[in-house]
């Protein structure tokens, strides 16, 4: 009887912690599903310079679908679509062989980013603001090619994904809901980058993002 006792204690308190977890859960979904919290989307074209050894410009187009939790805070999923130009010259060639598989390779390809959002707002919904926006998910480069780039080649697996923004929330509604953003971004993407030695490339790009919200 006393040796069962720590046990019973112990699977006590763990059935505790998992109901506590459990009714924070509830009390984070219900509010969504019983329109509790505002239905928020976001519309959004940016551009970003590359940076660094491994250079690429990007042009973006990105949707972000969520919850207004309060005045100052959102969180989301979103996807873009990122058309990708390489601003360095390849000294490979047209197409190689890493390991047994053939790949033909260019200087522009498409990548799908697809993401968390978490966008913080700092003073009232009615008048000028500033936001601050995270982004963190992964990436994908379409197709077969690799993208040529600083004597190799970023090849077409997933990329870990990262672009934080800051910016100017402008209201256009007089409710304050409607607005339209302008801010400047970092993105980083870290990827697998083939050449000689196979290893690992991170990219780093600057850049000005527009969006408009409802």
């Amino acid at each position: 009887m006393l040796i069962s006792l720590p046990a019973f204690i112990y699977t006590a308190d763990a059935s505790a912690q998992y109901y506590e977890i459990a009714n924070q859960i509830g009390n984070l979904i219900t509010p969504a599903l019983s329109g509790g919290m505002n239905y928020k989307g976001f519309v959004e074209a940016e551009y970003l310079h590359g940076l660094g050894d491994y250079q690429c410009d990007f042009a973006c187009l990105s949707t972000v679908q969520g919850f207004g939790y309060s005045d100052w805070f959102f969180m989301g999923a979103g996807l873009g679509v990122q058309y990708v130009h390489t601003s360095q010259a390849d000294g490979w060639g047209t197409d190689f062989k890493p390991g047994y598989a053939t790949h033909s390779s260019a200087d522009n390809g498409v990548m799908i980013p697809v993401f968390t959002d978490f966008r913080f707002n700092i003073g009232g919904r009615s008048g000028i603001a500033f936001f601050a926006d995270v982004r963190i998910g992964a990436s994908f480069l379409v197709g077969d090619d690799y993208l040529r780039i600083n004597n190799g080649y970023i090849t077409n697996n997933e990329y870990f994904y990262l672009r934080p923004s800051i910016g100017l929330r402008i209201p256009t509604g007089n409710n304050g809901k409607q607005a339209f953003d302008v801010g400047v971004s970092y993105q980083l993407l870290t990827s697998n980058y083939w050449d000689a030695w196979q290893r690992s490339g991170t990219l780093n790009c600057l850049g000005v993002n527009v969006a408009y919200e409802w």
